[in-house]
């Protein structure tokens, strides 16, 4: 078992939050570390029990080994699992089946499944595995997903900055999750607004994993109240939390992309509240 547990992040109250200076804010939102080499990094969200991990294995093996505060005999004996890789080519064998994931292809794991372990296929191009874990009561299985397969839609408008492609990879017009979420959303030329107008969704969190961020770059993600908002400067692969009461929006200095991934009460993808911008203090 491994006892090197993930680092922990709490729950906030709102109340609370709008009074957190700069660095709280980063302590308890942003996860600023995900990939190391030959490494696998995990961070433990309150918030739906969520985890997020960052695999990369580039001249070892890396097995998904579970943790101490799960209190299980495998990471997966109790949770789901979902798998995008933004690096080379990966190999990823899952109870002796081995599956090849390139790049921003992805692979759902689901309840169960015992012995997973990761490598690249060429080291000197390793992979980046970002990794979302909800929590599991059914077993469902294993399922690979390139973009050609994804539930793509275009929103937005190069008017307002924000026309993109968003990528809903693991939904449920896709494949069969308990309620785990991820996509992957990319951006037209010109465009660099996320999730504009803004939204919550109280019945779900969400983590923003940015990346494809150019040097000296940088994404400054808007969160909190609608009525009571922050923001977080983040930089190239490095995540941020989203509370169910908080809206979740970003902007680049440059281009860029992001994985979302949802946890919660349901598995509607427009179950939402808009936020006009107008409205936004």
């Amino acid at each position: 078992m491994n006892t090197n547990n993930p680092i922990y992040k709490y729950a906030s109250n709102p109340d609370d939050v709008k009074n957190y200076n700069t660095s709280q804010l980063r302590k308890t939102f942003l996860i600023d570390n995900i990939f190391s080499p030959d490494e696998s990094i995990w961070s433990y969200c309150e918030y739906d029990r969520f985890i997020v991990g960052g695999i990369m294995p580039v001249t070892k093996k890396i097995k998904l080994e579970t943790f101490d505060i799960l209190k299980s005999s495998s990471f997966l004996e109790r949770r789901e699992i979902g798998i995008i890789n933004i690096g080379g080519t990966a190999i990823i064998d899952v109870d002796t089946i081995k599956y090849e994931l390139l790049n921003k292809e992805a692979i759902y794991i689901g309840q169960g499944y015992r012995d997973i372990i990761f490598e690249s296929k060429d080291k000197s191009n390793p992979a980046k595995l970002y990794a979302n874990s909800t929590l599991a009561n059914k077993s469902f299985p294993i399922k690979k997903i390139d973009l050609a397969h994804a539930d793509t839609i275009e929103i937005g408008n190069s008017n307002d900055a924000n026309h993109r492609k968003v990528n809903r990879i693991i939904v449920s017009s896709v494949v069969d999750t308990c309620q785990l979420q991820m996509g992957l959303t990319e951006f037209m030329p010109g465009s660099v607004w996320n999730t504009m107008p803004p939204h919550t969704h109280n019945r779900r969190m969400e983590v923003y994993f940015y990346f494809n961020i150019p040097d000296n770059q940088s994404i400054c993600h808007f969160m909190g109240k609608p009525d009571e908002t922050r923001h977080i400067w983040i930089q190239n692969e490095q995540a941020v939390i989203s509370p169910p009461w908080s809206i979740h929006s970003g902007v680049g200095t440059s281009t860029y992309s992001f994985i979302w991934g949802m946890a919660g009460e349901n598995l509607d993808y427009s179950d939402m509240d808009v936020v006009l911008p107008c409205n936004l203090k």
